[in-house]
């Protein structure tokens, strides 16, 4: 399902994008994609989904099998790497050694006999807060100070745009959500499309624009990030960005028009309702989706502080205590178990202890429905 996005000027614009190995493996199918002039984007997937196969077809390190790549009216489908408006930053740097931090940003720019050159290199490490460190050698920076250096390295060129490609994989968390921070400052701040490769969904959602989520070489769903959370397509999307609750359910009628329209789903015997514009099936049949954040929890009997769907009969068969909150697994009177998050307020003033009773609700504007053809696990991504 190939989906494009309006755009002008010297867009990046991908059409009928295909690439198929001599083997017969199709990597990248029939993609149609365009990533507006001056945009933070992201392609988002898991491993082998061809989020790098589609970064490395614009680069030019890879070659379309179908479909043309250009930018504004310049078609760059089978021009040499070296020849594109288009620089890399990879995630394991490759900056020389040998060469301080000042030389290494200013390698690309003396090759090209770049006039000012120094002047350039000297505002870029400003930028990148790298100043302090030009006379120094790469291994006596710091993981996420040599990642600003290969940063420095490639928008010292200007290039039209930047490709991303799992950048910053090899940092440990804290300094991976520092420079998200600094990747997205950066980037407001020359101007220049930076398309990201990612297969971290937090990485994705804290500094794209947009977010184009990749599943077996086609896009599944593209938005921005908080439309892909609150209103996903498939169950792929569903439960790939964050977790999802999906219960199975019956449609049984239909109200209302235009915003106000709403879809009433019988899951198994509680009628829920669903706002038409999260409805993404025309089965009777669908998944009804639900975050784990939206879903309320109190011990049986007791007032839950939220209208809309109510669920009795429930029985807590595992709660985490994660600081921020508790995590509740539930198990329903079918015999599904679904999760809640409940934020840690102090107003509840302890667990819930495994074993009890409970009620579980959500208000009706943060379900949505989806094709009960799909798979319910599907984008299901396994913990270490």
């Amino acid at each position: 399902m190939s989906q494009v996005s309006s755009g002008t000027g010297r867009d990046l614009r991908l059409s009928g994008l295909q690439k198929t190995y001599p083997n017969g493996f199709t990597a990248v199918h029939d993609l149609d994609l365009v990533v507006p002039q001056g945009s933070f984007f992201a392609l988002l997937g898991p491993s082998g989904c061809g989020k790098t196969t589609t970064l490395r077809m614009v680069a030019g390190l890879e070659t379309p099998t179908a479909g043309s790549i250009t930018i504004g009216d310049a078609d760059i489908t089978h021009a040499k790497p070296y020849k594109r408006p288009v620089n890399t930053v990879f995630q394991n740097y490759a900056l020389f050694p040998h060469l301080s931090i000042a030389e290494n940003v200013e390698f690309g720019l003396k090759r090209r006999k770049v006039a000012d050159s120094r002047a350039q290199v000297k505002a870029i490490l400003e930028l990148t807060e790298l100043a302090e460190q030009a006379a120094k050698l790469p291994t006596q920076l710091s993981g996420g100070q040599q990642q600003r250096v290969a940063l420095a390295r490639a928008i010292v060129n200007r290039p039209e745009v930047l490709l991303l490609d799992e950048p910053l994989g090899a940092l440990d968390l804290k300094l991976r959500r520092a420079m998200q921070v600094e990747l997205k400052r950066i980037q407001e701040e020359v101007g220049i499309t930076f398309v990201h490769v990612t297969h971290d969904q937090e990485e994705a959602m804290s500094m794209a624009d947009t977010v184009a989520v990749m599943n077996q070489g086609v896009i599944e769903q593209m938005g921005s990030p908080y439309d892909l959370y609150t209103n996903p397509h498939t169950t792929f999307v569903a439960n790939f960005l964050g977790r999802s609750n999906l219960i199975k359910g019956t449609v049984v009628g239909r109200e209302g028009a235009g915003d106000d329209a709403v879809v009433k789903v019988d899951m198994h015997g509680t009628i829920a309702t669903i706002k038409a514009s999260k409805v993404h099936t025309d089965s009777k049949d669908g998944w009804l989706g639900i975050r784990p954040e939206k879903v309320l929890i109190q011990p049986a009997g007791t007032a839950i502080d939220a209208p809309g769907s109510s669920i009795s009969g429930g029985v807590v068969t595992d709660a985490s205590y994660l600081g921020v909150s508790t995590d509740y697994t539930v198990r329903m009177p079918w015999g599904q178990e679904i999760i809640c998050f409940e934020q840690n307020t102090g107003r509840r003033g302890g667990l819930i202890p495994v074993g009890t009773q409970v009620d579980v609700s959500w208000r009706p504007e943060f379900a949505f429905l989806l094709d009960a053809s799909q798979d319910a696990d599907a984008g299901i991504v396994e913990e270490d």
